[in-house]
């Protein structure tokens, strides 16, 4: 057997341990054991082994503006504080003009993405949402990145048109979609989507939808919600399963793991998660998703000192400035909305990793050396 230089607590972590060090596939009992570990230390520590092998020394961050065009959504699922129906109190929805105007005014900070997702509006036609992209590809500087839209407005946007979901992908590509994000994975459990999200997109739709995307050329993030309804044994089979898609389809970029904020939803009884079980799911991540390049810590719903912390337990991306974050803050975020530049690269410089500025495509900005 390998000798594990880890320092281990808990014995039932060696064999795992052994596996990490030679850059073996950890199996699903392998990450039941991890979660069933109170060693939140030593799995801190295999993580950061794998993080380094990986990606060295480098804690990625980029400069970006979020947009959510509308609150307006079909769905109202239970676990969401953002959406509003039609005509509610709170409801808004911008025109094609705001979207770009606020698109624009993030060009001058050095952005290189703009980030929109919103709700999925009763009344807004497909052409509504491909006119957007053609719009902001004709605004923006070619070095600004368009990445837009889940895999569940993806299918909304099916629906609404008639096409299928890999002609609604090649239309938005053709008009300069360039990327699509992770969210509306939730938990890839059947039972969940039932009891919070049933009209959602099913897990094997998620899946299909964006190894559509990665045949497309289109890049994608991947996520998984937790911290709310979901089993420790739904959380790893959530892993596996993004797992499987890589291996299939290989364009996801990264993982994002995102904590459950419950205030002002239907779920709001529920507790917000704790720093400890966010480190340990970061971490847990990291070692499962051995084919996925990067895990980032959203410090919106994290918190900045959870964040921070992130980067010795696995994580090598803090996200970006984001600029004007809705759908985290109407759920109860108390984190800023907005960071700078120079904040999030003094985040980085204080665990003494080095901060690289990226675009979506992790292709790299700047190499920031020491202050």
């Amino acid at each position: 057997m390998i000798r594990v230089p880890f320092h281990l607590a808990d014995p039932a972590l060696e064999p795992i341990a052994t596996k990490v060090l030679a850059g073996e596939r950890l199996s699903r009992d392998d990450g039941l054991a991890l979660y069933a570990s109170h060693d939140l230390l030593g799995i801190g520590q295999m993580a950061d082994h794998v993080r380094r092998r990986i990606n060295g020394d480098r804690v990625h961050f980029m400069v970006n503006r979020h947009i959510n065009p509308t609150n307006i959504c079909e769905n109202r699922c239970k676990f969401c504080a953002f959406s509003r129906s039609k005509g509610q109190d709170g409801a808004y929805e911008m025109t094609l003009e705001e979207i770009v105007r606020a698109a624009e005014e993030c060009v001058p900070q050095g952005a290189h993405e703009v980030h929109i997702v919103g709700g999925l509006h009763p009344d807004w036609p497909f052409e509504f949402y491909v006119e957007m992209v053609r719009r902001l590809r004709q605004a923006l500087p070619e070095h600004v990145i368009i990445q837009a839209f889940t895999a569940v407005e993806i299918e909304h946007y099916a629906k609404i048109s008639g096409l299928s979901t890999l002609e609604v992908l090649r239309t938005l590509k053709e008009a300069g979609l360039q990327a699509l994000p992770g969210g509306g994975a939730e938990i890839f459990s059947e039972r969940a989507r039932r009891l919070a999200w049933d009209k959602k997109t099913s897990a094997d739709d998620w899946l299909r939808i964006h190894g559509e995307a990665h045949a497309l050329g289109i890049k994608t993030n991947c996520t998984m919600l937790y911290g709310h309804i979901e089993t420790l044994e739904e959380r790893v089979d959530h892993l596996i399963r993004l797992r499987e898609q890589q291996d299939a389809s290989g364009g996801f970029l990264a993982f994002i793991p995102l904590a459950f904020h419950p205030l002002n939803t239907e779920l709001s009884d529920l507790p917000p998660t704790t720093g400890y079980d966010d480190l340990k799911t970061l971490a847990i991540a990291r070692l499962m998703l051995d084919n996925i390049p990067h895990i980032k810590a959203f410090w919106i719903m994290l918190g900045l000192k959870v964040a921070q912390l992130s980067v010795a337990f696995g994580v090598d991306d803090l996200d970006g400035t984001v600029v004007e974050e809705r759908i985290t803050h109407m759920a109860g975020a108390a984190t800023p909305e907005a960071l700078s530049k120079d904040e999030l690269l003094a985040l980085i410089r204080e665990t003494g990793h080095t901060p690289v500025e990226r675009d979506t495509l992790y292709n790299v900005v700047r190499v920031y050396e020491e202050a």
